[in-house]
């Protein structure tokens, strides 16, 4: 229920008088404000929340150079120091410090965007609907030069995987050059267009699947990188539109930055650049390197990146140990329960693994493991633990690890199926899953068919059974929509933001597997403080208190009295970063 005018009046009345005293105070106190070069912005708001222990809740705070200068609340005697003369900003809002995705893909949004949406596709008929509307808006896709992009299919609404007659059997579509990616982007539907510039005979690729069959058009893991040798790469200004649309939606939802899931050093340098000259460039990002060919060593084409303000940073790299659930690819221990002629694949072999591991340790870069099953969640754990031997001493102690672990800040990207072993190894040494909450009850309708009951239980989707380990929470966008209030409602109730229902449709209301599910301030530090230490920025984001980066969201009412349900469609009023206001509600109405 909104607040009565009353209410906000009264509100709005104690925003004021806390901006009195914060005023008083500089005029009985003038010493702490003599050597001030720059003048300084105050803003008072109904509620602060600020995620700092020392601090947790405040109603003012002032912004200098980017940064929180100061942060006091109306009953104290603290005031921004540095300041003559401050502009006062007076809001009946509520502050939460600046949101971050910790797993996401920017580029991949923006060309998303501009792309063709098939999330919620149920039938073929549906796919080459939608396909032909976007043709007829964009008639210059479709074209050798111009494929025709898209994603989101799922093989599970059609019954079958896709094939490349679905779409040449179409005479409006004949002829055309596309490739769709699947709802996980593990899977490329190419057309026959497409087909016809690769060889007659195509050979199986190692960690990757050709679907043959009901007929050829998918290419998974591995082999989606024929198909993308041959895809017609955008240029520098398509990925310039691209990924500055992509901040200005990250903004709409109150996201302050983000970790980018794999960044081409191509990418890194173009982000490099219109991070230091564009002021389109509204999110902070956390880059982790992907090699042109995956799962290499390869230091010498993207060095360490760090702009002070931590606008673009590159100081991580992304490997890749299996595929994905949905497809079956992600690398088990034991068979899938739906398909028991197959335990999934691995992208690269163990010790080919570990060695890469411990080459891109040895040069100071964070490591970043994708691994989705049980096989290779252990994989990785065998990587790091290894890496973390060889910088630190091959003790075989796993509080000496732990100590190391904090230094290096090794992560596993998904960390979706765990053995129950290999839970306790990631506890014992501090390693940092990246979880998205959205996935868990994306997957949740077919999750038990793959793993069994058992194998569900006791390993998959674990959120709360790995809270001491400081786990990143995120979104995997353009996957899932990139909306952290969505993730959010799926770590607190385990149900689905979209519907806010369960898996069970006779008790719609009942999430799934709620005893793994977070406390809403342990879901929010998730997206927050987690986040930044999971990029090196605990001391700088994902907290409101003095030095730390001036980002925040402003909401209609506290996160706390509201009612969880209400979270899952939640709009941001605003979004400012480094104290400038990015998107503002009432400017877009």
């Amino acid at each position: 229920m909104a607040p009565s005018p009353l209410v906000r009046w009264g509100s709005l009345i104690s925003a004021i008088v806390a901006v009195v005293l914060a005023y008083s105070y500089q005029q009985q106190h003038p010493f702490l404000f003599s050597d001030v070069g720059h003048a300084l912005s105050v803003y008072c708001y109904s509620s602060v929340r600020t995620h700092d222990g020392q601090q947790p809740s405040a109603d003012c705070f002032s912004v200098q150079d980017g940064a929180f200068a100061g942060v006091w609340a109306r009953d104290s005697d603290q005031a921004p120091l540095g300041v003559k003369e401050a502009h006062v900003t007076v809001s009946d809002g509520h502050v939460i410090p600046g949101l971050w995705d910790g797993h996401g893909h920017l580029l991949q949004y923006g060309e998303f965007l501009h792309s063709v949406d098939l999330f919620g596709s149920q039938s073929l008929d549906e796919v080459r609907h939608r396909i032909k509307a976007y043709l007829a808006a964009n008639p210059e896709a479709g074209t050798e030069k111009h494929w025709l992009r898209g994603v989101g299919w799922d093989q599970s609404a059609f019954g079958r995987m896709p094939t490349a007659d679905d779409i040449e059997q179409d005479d409006q579509l004949k002829g055309i050059f596309m490739m769709l990616d699947r709802i996980d982007v593990h899977c490329a539907w190419v057309s026959q267009s497409v087909l016809n510039l690769l060889p007659d005979e195509i050979p199986n690729v190692p960690g990757g699947e050709i679907i043959r069959d009901p007929g050829p058009g998918v290419f998974c893991d591995n082999a989606m990188d024929m198909i993308m040798d041959l895809w017609p790469k955008p240029g520098a200004q398509q990925k310039t539109q691209a990924v500055l649309s992509a901040m200005r939606e990250l903004n709409k939802v109150g996201l302050v930055g983000m970790h980018d899931a794999g960044v081409t050093a191509e990418n890194a340098r173009l982000y490099s650049e219109l991070a230091s000259s564009s002021p389109d460039w509204t999110v902070r990002v956390y880059g982790m390197l992907e090699c042109a060919k995956r799962n290499t060593f390869c230091p010498e084409d993207a060095p360490v990146m760090s702009h002070q303000d931590a606008k673009f940073t590159l100081r991580s790299v992304k490997l890749f140990a299996d595929g994905a659930l949905g497809s079956w690819g992600s690398a088990m221990l034991e068979p899938y329960t739906d398909h028991p002629w197959t335990s999934g694949s691995l992208l690269i072999n163990a010790s080919a693994l570990t060695q890469v591991t411990k080459s891109w340790a040895s040069k100071g870069f964070q490591v970043n493991i994708h691994a989705i099953g049980d096989l290779a969640n252990r994989n990785a754990i065998d990587a790091f633990q290894a890496a973390l031997e060889q910088q630190c001493g091959r003790d075989g102690d796993h509080h000496h690890l732990a100590e190391c672990q904090s230094r290096h800040r090794f992560r596993i990207e998904h960390s979706q199926i765990i053995h129950p072993d290999d839970q306790k190894r990631i506890h014992a040494m501090g390693i940092i899953p990246s979880i998205q909450p959205t996935h868990a009850t994306s997957d949740m309708k077919y999750a038990e068919q793959r793993l069994g009951p058992e194998r569900t239980r006791s390993e998959a989707y674990r959120m709360k059974s790995l809270l001491d380990t400081n786990p990143v929470l995120g979104s995997d966008f353009p996957v899932e929509p990139p909306n952290p209030f969505q993730g959010i409602y799926a770590a607190v109730t385990r149900k689905s933001p979209h519907t806010g229902l369960g898996p069970d449709p006779e008790t719609p209301s009942k999430g799934w597997h709620t005893e793994e599910a977070l406390s809403l301030d342990e879901a929010l530090l998730g997206f927050t403080r987690n986040v930044a230490y999971g990029a090196f920025l605990e001391h700088s984001a994902g907290i409101i208190r003095r030095g730390s980066f001036a980002d925040w969201v402003v909401l209609d009412e506290p996160l706390e009295d509201m009612n969880v349900e209400k979270i899952r469609t939640l709009k941001v009023r605003e979004t400012w970063v480094g104290g400038r206001r990015v998107y503002s509600r009432d400017e877009e109405a």
